[in-house]
């Protein structure tokens, strides 16, 4: 389903069910130092059940669901959906999945332990979000806001990658992140207490065709409305660049959790 929203891309669309194939093959990337900073804040453990909005192909639940928590994932592509279950499936996971736009959701009241937004909640609208995950969070429950992003600044190979993703689409504003601190934002205010805010840097392993597909499941070149022909172009322009780097190399990224506690 397309997105547009004025605060990226300069309001073009955009749609990650395009690049959903890419996405399960390629964007499951996060290290293991990653999920074990969330099991040792206790997000998504046993005893817990969690909601994991903007789930895409079930990239949290799937990989966490060895730490005994009961997942349900919503997404609103139905091809991540699509490729969440069949992904699960093949692994002997029970998650549940739903299709829909997270502003559209509704569940009981005090459904769940654990709420998580996983690299997307800046698309969604929080006026209208913020007092659902309120209403579906147990007392005492738990909001996180997970994000990690590749550094262009302390890698070439991003930068040159970033580069070529303006060449064929300047548009797009998903480039040049940063370190910024985590601390609790007026919008939790309230709803939420701070509970924990995190922040540390992680070194990423990618080989040339894993970053490629990386690159290519991204909002500025297989999510985004370029013809089939220029994200060809595109690709064809990458992986010539990339055939002059190691095979394989680390990308260093940027960590944030931001765990709210409901009020």
């Amino acid at each position: 389903m397309e997105i547009r929203n004025k605060d990226f891309d300069n309001g073009k669309a955009f749609d990650f069910g395009k690049t959903s194939a890419d996405y399960a093959k390629y964007r499951d990337i996060y290290p293991q130092a990653f999920y074990d900073k969330l099991v040792e804040l206790k997000l998504g453990v046993a005893g817990q059940k969690v909601l994991d909005l903007g789930t895409g192909t079930g990239v949290l639940p799937r990989n966490m669901y060895r730490y005994g928590a009961q997942w349900t994932g919503t997404d609103i592509a139905e091809n991540q959906i699509q490729f969440a279950r069949e992904l699960s499936e093949q692994a002997g996971m029970q998650i549940a999945y739903r299709v829909s736009a997270s502003e559209a959701l509704d569940f009981p009241a005090a459904s769940f332990d654990v709420v998580t937004a996983c690299q997307c909640f800046m698309y969604f609208d929080k006026a209208v979000i913020l007092p659902k995950i309120h209403r579906w969070l147990k007392d005492g429950g738990h909001f996180a806001v997970l994000f990690m992003a590749w550094l262009p600044g302390e890698s070439e190979i991003a930068a040159e990658s970033e580069k070529l993703v303006l060449k064929y689409n300047p548009d797009w504003t998903g480039r040049g992140w940063q370190r910024t601190p985590v601390t609790m934002p007026d919008w939790a205010e309230p709803y939420f207490t701070l509970e924990d805010a995190v922040s540390f840097d992680i070194p990423v392993t990618f080989t040339r065709e894993s970053w490629n597909g990386r690159i290519k499941a991204c909002r500025g070149i297989g999510a985004s409305d370029l013809s089939p022909e220029a994200i060809a172009a595109w690709e064809q322009e990458h992986r010539a660049y990339l055939a002059g780097v190691p095979e394989s190399f680390d990308i260093l990224h940027y960590v944030t959790v931001l765990n709210l506690r409901r009020k």
